[in-house]
């Protein structure tokens, strides 16, 4: 049975598009006002992270961060507090993951092989029989380890850019329409500029441990990949 998974482009339609259409164009008086326009804003990713959660039953610490984050962007714009704290929650959350990441290269259990090196991608049985018959298996862990130190880093490029973009960006006081107009350009900016190199990067990272894992088991990629019986 194929796994349902949530649409990319529903993801960016609800959490960066509307918002920040909203945020820009209707935080005026004469359309929802600052507060409400902020509001109905930050409504649209936390109703949408509700119905992906109940309709594919799944829940993870990354999911609960993001929740987290429009809470504090809601604070910050309804409590009008400096906006310096705004470019801090935007290094924040990515920054925590980043840590996350990173220690869990200390575990068992590291993130990337969970993400990316996994029965769900890749033809884990095979490899480890031929890391096994090729005595790579240390090897293989050290590569682990690297790559999950450059996933971590990935998390790192954009808490750096996330606060940089937010402090050169949103500069009026918290509260004002001017405030959420410069939120939501924040919103957009940041897809192009921070959301994809890091997708890219993460990219790169499998394609690092993919490049170790041809050379160490001299597997052809169809073997590795794993394809559906």
């Amino acid at each position: 049975m194929t796994e349902k998974k949530a649409s990319p482009f529903n993801d960016l339609i609800f959490n960066v598009i509307i918002p920040s259409v909203v945020l820009m164009k209707l935080s005026g008086d004469d359309y929802l006002g600052s507060v409400g326009a902020l509001l109905v804003a930050l409504a649209f990713p936390v109703v949408f992270g509700g119905f992906e959660l109940i309709k594919y039953k799944k829940f993870n610490f990354i999911s609960l961060l993001g929740f987290v984050s429009v809470l504090l962007t809601g604070g910050i714009g309804l409590l009008e507090l400096d906006p310096k704290w705004l470019a801090v929650k935007e290094a924040l959350i990515p920054g925590l993951i980043g840590v996350g990441v990173f220690a869990s290269t200390f575990t068992k259990y590291p993130v990337v092989s969970k993400l990316l090196i996994n029965d769900t991608v890749l033809n884990m049985a095979l490899i480890n029989e031929k890391l096994s018959e090729r005595h790579k298996r240390t090897e293989f862990e050290r590569c682990l380890a690297i790559a999950n130190y450059l996933f971590a880093s990935t998390f790192v490029f954009s808490s750096a850019m996330n606060y940089v973009l937010a402090k050169m960006i949103v500069t009026s006081p918290s509260g004002s329409q001017a405030f959420n107009e410069e939120l939501g350009r924040l919103t957009l900016v940041s897809y192009p500029m921070i959301a994809i190199p890091s997708m890219i990067m993460m990219m790169g990272v499998f394609y690092y441990m993919w490049r170790q894992i041809r050379q160490m088991t001299e597997l052809e990629t169809a073997q590795i990949l794993k394809t559906e019986s």
